[in-house]
């Protein structure tokens, strides 16, 4: 579903900046997800304080990724933002204690050697671009470990919820200054397309971290530089070089590696917040 979201982002071009793709994004998600929240108030959940900076850290890594690509080649912007499992990895265990061992450490270096192959890594552009997206990786990071933490007491939908409303109260003031409104049904179709393709994708994601440490998620993430990739390959005429095959299957290779790793099923208790109507 994220690579599908960022298929649509580079069919509807440049001319629709950072603050419209946030402020439609947020904003239509938002107004799907409460009508289906099924609750009387739809922002009641457990912890306010962590999903209200869940909610700011996701929304700051989505503005610094994008702030990042238009400072410096897209390559770089991208290998500095999917260093974003390593800060989970680290931070993790700082904040809520969720262990790491070495070997997993060897799989999050492997994978990150990986996109750096696949996107044929070079230390290029701006010094504020590749701070950009070196404070975005930390702010995705940090909301990996965040997410995680959250599903133990909330459901998919509320956690999402509240990252639709700090991206839309963040995103609101600056596109009311410079709004840009589709003139094109193609425009309206691939607008919905985003705001369909990120909410299954975040809670999808939601629902994966029931199963998986914050860390382990993200290198599983990293799945979506691949497909964007195939689907650039299949559908823009883009070519299949060395590197996307060397570098995807070091992505792939260390997702395996880390699911195989895995003892088996554990059991996952629910979340004692209201279930979500729709559950994944």
């Amino acid at each position: 579903m994220f690579a599908v979201l960022d298929g649509l982002i580079k069919l509807l071009g440049p001319q629709f900046s950072v603050w419209d793709l946030s402020f439609y994004r947020f904003g239509c998600g938002m107004a799907i997800l409460i009508p289906i929240s099924g609750r009387g108030n739809p922002f009641r959940g457990h912890d306010l304080r962590l999903l209200i900076v869940r909610g700011i850290t996701g929304s700051i890594a989505f503005f610094c990724l994008v702030v990042a690509i238009h400072l410096v080649p897209i390559s770089t912007a991208m290998v500095l933002f999917f260093s974003y499992p390593a800060f989970s990895a680290l931070l993790s265990p700082l904040i809520f204690g969720e262990p790491i061992t070495k070997g997993e450490c060897v799989c999050v270096a492997v994978s990150l050697a990986g996109i750096t192959i696949l996107f044929d890594f070079r230390l290029e552009g701006a010094l504020l671009g590749h701070v950009m997206a070196i404070l975005g990786a930390i702010s995705a990071g940090l909301s990996l470990a965040l997410i995680k933490k959250l599903r133990e007491t909330n459901g998919n939908i509320i956690i999402y919820l509240y990252f639709c409303l700090l991206g839309f109260a963040m995103s609101l003031p600056p596109f009311m200054l410079d709004p840009r409104i589709p003139h094109s049904a193609a425009e309206w179709l691939m607008l919905g397309g985003i705001v369909v393709s990120s909410i299954l994708g975040q809670i999808l994601m939601n629902e994966g971290f029931r199963y998986c440490k914050s860390w382990e998620g993200g290198v599983y993430l990293m799945a979506e530089v691949i497909l964007t990739s195939v689907l650039g390959i299949a559908f823009l005429g883009e070519s299949a070089t060395w590197r996307f095959w060397v570098g995807g299957l070091l992505i792939l290779g260390s997702a395996i590696t880390l699911n195989l790793r895995k003892p088996g099923p554990v059991a996952v208790a629910e979340p004692i917040a209201p279930p979500d109507r729709f559950p994944v």
